[in-house]
């Protein structure tokens, strides 16, 4: 193997367990956190919210791994760039989503976080 293709492996892999991570939301019996160490407000429906924060992780995992094609090409060019920017965008493009239409969705009334 290349170091081309073990970098695109190590990226590929990296989207997978967001897919995985994206599947096991479905099938989770407590509502799945979004945030790192900030407290889960309460969720009026949990399974539809964990099935829209699922749908989520999987689509950031299918597109994370379609922005790692520029590391298969064969000699180092400016498409590592279109990588790069790609999951910063895509990045805020999820916080976006989540916070603005999954956590109005599904947000009971008294939505206090500890940022």
């Amino acid at each position: 193997m290349t170091e081309i293709s073990i970098g695109f492996w190590i990226w590929f892999i990296f989207g997978f367990l967001f897919i995985v991570l994206g599947i096991f939301s479905f099938f989770s019996k407590k509502a799945v956190g979004f945030w790192a160490n900030v407290e889960m407000f309460q969720v009026t429906n949990i399974k539809q919210y964990n099935r829209a924060v699922g749908k989520l992780f999987c689509v950031f995992g299918v597109v994370f791994i379609f922005l790692g094609f520029p590391l298969l090409s064969e000699q180092t060019s400016a498409w590592i760039l279109f990588s790069v920017f790609g999951v910063m965008f895509e990045s805020i493009i999820a916080m976006v989503i989540y916070t603005t239409v999954i956590e109005k969705k599904f947000a009971n009334g008294s939505m206090k976080k500890k940022y």
